[in-house]
């Protein structure tokens, strides 16, 4: 969090993601979340990552730890076209740590003589079980046609190829995609549970090593690699770092082959409030079941799901705003209202498309004082390197449309013409 954090400030995305496009876009049922006025966002952030700082030293950790999660949480919920994958993680695990009394070793209120603490032995597991559904589910959403046929890791080898500084034109080679597409399954659905056992968990763990320094490489996916190999660290022996440090003389022997962990003792509160965390997590991600379709075509249920480099989805959406009284007709070009990566992630997004359609309506009424209009859009989508298609109806005014949660029936079916 102190890195990602960071990055917002060096790279200007404070205000480039949240005070210069004109329209923000909002997960359903948080609509009333504003951006805060003036320069109080870059103080917003300013504290988080001090929170950060001080979550990482255990200085105040209980109260840095809440701070930090209902503070990113804010930040989180700003613009649903920002959604990553491994924001959403670190809320989880952000969560998690909220309950986990963490500031018990390697903490700045510890001295140096302090005794090996001794955590209650879910403070491990609980975070244990949020790598472990990540990474299975990461796997299980990989069982699909494209996917399994290599597609679209095909497409993003190619373009990685020539990218490479010891060349990669072996990336192209016949098999290559498909086996790796395997590959990765195997490693999610097979791979994960196998760090469980002592046995195999530490094979396991440097294959995921070179998996992520493989993936962070050729894909440059930010932080999310070297959290989820962070957390792959956690199901070793929770006392391994005492062990290293004793073999290279920085610590005591006998502290070393301490017990760090102590019976499933906790409140009751802890205790409902990690059982339904968990059970939300194992069902958000099926959620997309109750959709009819191709998730990756109709994007329902596509959040929170661990959908992660997953899908090649290129669109592009053309709006159309007309006044059927006097019958004008504008063409609007998002970008004069969006940034960059909103125009992106909306234009093969139909509930973000439905959201920027009432913005224009909004928008127009109050600029040419219209009493009636309608808003129309044409989106040209190309799913895994097949070749474009249209993606939801053209003729349905989307000012007539009520944004829901349910499945939106003017999305069209998915297309089953041949890749490009």
């Amino acid at each position: 969090m102190l890195v990602e954090l960071s990055r917002f400030f060096l790279h200007g995305w404070i205000d480039a993601h949240y005070r210069q496009p004109e329209f923000l876009f909002k997960y359903y049922g948080f609509e009333w979340v504003a951006p805060l006025p003036g320069t109080a966002l870059h103080w917003h952030f300013a504290i988080l990552l001090l929170l950060a700082a001080m979550v990482a030293l255990g200085f105040l950790y209980r109260f840095a730890i809440a701070g930090l999660f209902f503070g990113f949480t804010y930040v989180f919920l700003l613009d649903q076209a920002h959604y990553l994958n491994q924001y959403y993680l670190l809320l989880t695990l952000a969560f998690i740590l909220c309950f986990v009394p963490a500031e018990r070793e390697y903490s700045l209120r510890l001295t140096k003589d302090s005794a090996p603490a001794r955590l209650p032995r879910w403070s491990v597991w609980a975070l244990r079980l949020q790598f472990e559904l990540m990474l299975v589910y990461a796997g299980l959403v990989k069982l699909n046609e494209d996917w399994l046929a290599g597609q679209p890791l095909g497409l993003w080898f190619a373009q990685q190829a020539g990218a490479l500084p010891m060349g990669g034109g072996w990336l192209t080679s016949p098999g290559v995609a498909v086996t790796a597409a395997y590959a990765v399954v195997f490693l999610h659905i097979v791979g994960a549970p196998l760090l469980l056992w002592r046995r195999t968990r530490l094979a396991v763990f440097f294959t995921y090593v070179l998996f992520h320094i493989a993936s962070s490489s050729l894909f440059h996916i930010g932080v999310f690699p070297w959290i989820t190999l962070a957390g792959t660290l956690l199901f070793f022996e929770p006392n391994w770092p005492r062990v290293i440090a004793a073999r290279l003389g920085l610590r005591d022997q006998a502290q070393a082959s301490e017990g760090t962990t102590a019976a499933f003792r906790g409140s009751v509160l802890v205790f409902i409030s990690l059982t339904l965390f968990f059970a939300s997590q194992i069902l958000v991600p099926l959620r997309s079941l109750l959709y009819p379709g191709k998730v990756a075509w109709t994007q329902e249920g596509y959040a929170f799901s661990w959908r992660m480099k997953l899908d090649d989805k290129n669109a592009t959406a053309r709006f159309f705003v007309s006044d059927p009284t006097s019958g004008r007709r504008w063409e609007v070009d998002p970008k004069d209202y969006l940034g960059s990566r909103q125009v992106l992630m909306m234009a093969g997004d139909p509930d973000m498309i439905l959201q920027f359609a009432h913005h224009l309506k909004k928008l127009w009424i109050r600029r040419e004082g219209l009493a009636e209009l309608e808003v129309r859009v044409q989106v040209m989508c190309a799913l895994n390197g097949r070749v474009p298609a249209l993606l939801i109806d053209p003729e349905i005014d989307l000012t007539r449309v009520t944004r829901t949660w349910r499945h939106y029936d003017w999305i069209l079916p998915f297309p089953l013409e041949s890749r490009s």
